[in-house]
């Protein structure tokens, strides 16, 4: 395995953990705040590689498999029902704040995450006067007109160019308006070269004539078909940051529950959409991608992946805090525990269900990966 492959496997397992670690810490704080006992906070899956030390009654351990964590709180496999602490005893609000606390700890961990890559800056799409003072400035493609010369000679959106020539002229600046107008020009229908970087990183250079009929309000003017921007990398001061950080959470946590809605949809109806769904190899190449593009980059993916973390876990499948939840909804409705032989049976289906989308979705990306 070459370094950079390895570098990418360290952070993508430091993501991993630092998420599930979040998740796990709201169920422990909210615990404890219940009146639970809680045994123990764990880094790591078992079998325990160190005891770090105990405080009060939890013990706190170092374990092998570093892909996560897990709290142990008494009695939450329906044992220690003669235990006041015990899990299955508190009050039944307590359970549900205790449940949903991880999802809230991922949720509220994101819109941490989404300001502070705001702080550390981002690229996006930049005025005049933010051009000036953001860092890594280039022209990029933002849009493609389809059955145009650009959409013929291959150019798609996300394309960086780097430099423009029709003849002796060139154009390599980052202005989408000085770009637009260098195109203009009367050159007598001359071929624009472009030297563009690709999405994928790859670098290559094509020809593109000029076609009139493009621009409907300008018919006349000549142009490739492009609709380009100027990005680059800007960071906001930490007081908007958190407003804003506020704003794209929140988006993004809608987005994604409406993204989450439509794919298990597609489940139940056999349509589901596997392309726009990433299994662990997926994300661990995506996490490898977001940190070789910047520190921004890193934290604004695990931002949405700690959202999804957060959604995917109230989905009421047993095995998750939201079939744990719903459990604990049906007992106060009827006001008799589920007896723990049903829970752990339906726990196991719920299980294998789950590690049978992974390795649905795995596969697929491995797959994608090959071709």
């Amino acid at each position: 395995m070459a370094y950079w492959e390895r570098m990418e496997l360290l952070v993508f397992i430091v993501v991993l953990v630092a998420l599930i670690l979040v998740h796990e810490f709201g169920h422990f704080v909210a615990a404890k705040l219940s009146g639970m006992r809680v045994d123990e906070f764990g880094i790591g899956f078992p079998p325990r590689a160190l005891r770090l030390g105990k405080r009060g009654e939890t013990e706190y351990t170092l374990n092998w498999l570093p892909l996560g964590g897990f709290v142990k709180i008494y009695g939450e496999d329906g044992a220690g029902s003669a235990d006041p602490r015990s899990f299955v005893m508190r009050p039944r609000i307590l359970q549900a704040f205790t449940l949903v606390a991880g999802v809230a700890m991922n949720l509220f961990f994101a819109y941490v995450l989404i300001t502070a890559a705001l702080v550390a800056g981002t690229p996006r799409a930049l005025s005049a006067d933010e051009a000036a003072r953001a860092t890594h400035v280039q022209l990029a493609v933002a849009d493609v007109l389809p059955g145009s010369p650009a959409a013929s000679a291959g150019i798609q959106p996300g394309d960086i160019i780097a430099r423009a020539m029709v003849g002796d002229a060139s154009f390599d600046g980052t202005s989408s308006a000085d770009f637009s107008a260098f195109v203009a020009k009367d050159v007598a229908g001359a071929p624009v070269t472009l030297s563009v970087e690709h999405a994928d990183g790859s670098m290559g250079s094509v020809t593109v004539i000029p076609a009139t009929g493009l621009i409907p309000s300008d018919p006349s003017r000549k142009a490739l078909g492009v609709e380009v921007s100027t990005i680059g990398v800007i960071s906001e001061a930490l007081g908007p940051a958190l407003i804003d950080g506020a704003v794209l959470a929140w988006g993004a946590t809608k987005l994604t529950a409406i993204g989450l809605a439509q794919f298990f949809a597609g489940v139940f109806t056999l349509h589901a959409n596997l392309s726009q769904v990433a299994g662990p190899i997926g994300i661990a190449g995506a996490v490898g991608a977001a940190s070789s593009a910047g520190f921004g980059n890193l934290l604004s993916l695990m931002a949405v992946i700690s959202i999804n973390l957060a959604l995917i876990n109230l989905i009421p499948i047993p095995a998750l805090d939201g079939g744990r939840l719903l459990f604990v909804l049906i007992e106060a409705v009827t006001r008799r525990p589920i007896k723990p032989v049903v829970a752990q049976a339906f726990n196991m289906v719920g299980f294998a269900l789950i590690l049978l989308l992974m390795a649905v979705v795995s596969v697929h990306d491995i797959f994608r990966i090959v071709s």
